[in-house]
């Protein structure tokens, strides 16, 4: 009797199971750092001197990056952590493009002790959508 109700029903358990699902998703997908937007994120940089960490390829930052960022590409995060030290207690914005990358070194610079994160939600493509400047070439600072 059971097995006829799934079969006879399999499109409304699966609607059933797709929803609950999408209702953990946000849950299970939180942000490691606190999210700021742009706005939000000027703000840090203007009141309480955030830095700003671009965990892109060397090629993306070179591209176009946000003004005063320092590239450190989330797959170098683990080896270059010693030139991050000094920033432990203090802001710092990671962004990527999009937001997923900076939210992985986000975790990763929770566990290595980093009291002040920020996630850049929508990452650097958010920034330039909202109109804000970019710098191009690889300087790293």
């Amino acid at each position: 009797m059971p097995m006829e109700f799934i079969n006879q029903n399999i499109l409304l358990i699966s609607l059933v199971v797709v929803s609950g699902l999408s209702l953990l998703w946000p849950v299970l997908m939180r942000p490691s750092g606190n999210s700021v937007g742009p706005v939000e994120a000027t703000q840090l940089i203007n009141r309480e001197d955030a830095h700003i960490l671009d965990v892109r390829e060397a090629d993306e930052f070179a591209a176009g990056h946000l003004p005063e960022a320092k590239n450190i590409p989330v797959s170098k995060l683990a080896e270059r952590l010693g030139e991050l030290e000094k920033f432990k207690d203090k802001p710092v914005i990671v962004c990527c493009a999009s937001g997923m990358r900076s939210n992985k070194a986000c975790g990763e610079l929770k566990k290595q002790g980093f009291e002040k994160l920020y996630n850049l939600a929508g990452g650097v493509d958010a920034w330039v959508g909202a109109g804000y400047p970019v710098k191009k070439g690889g300087k790293n600072k």
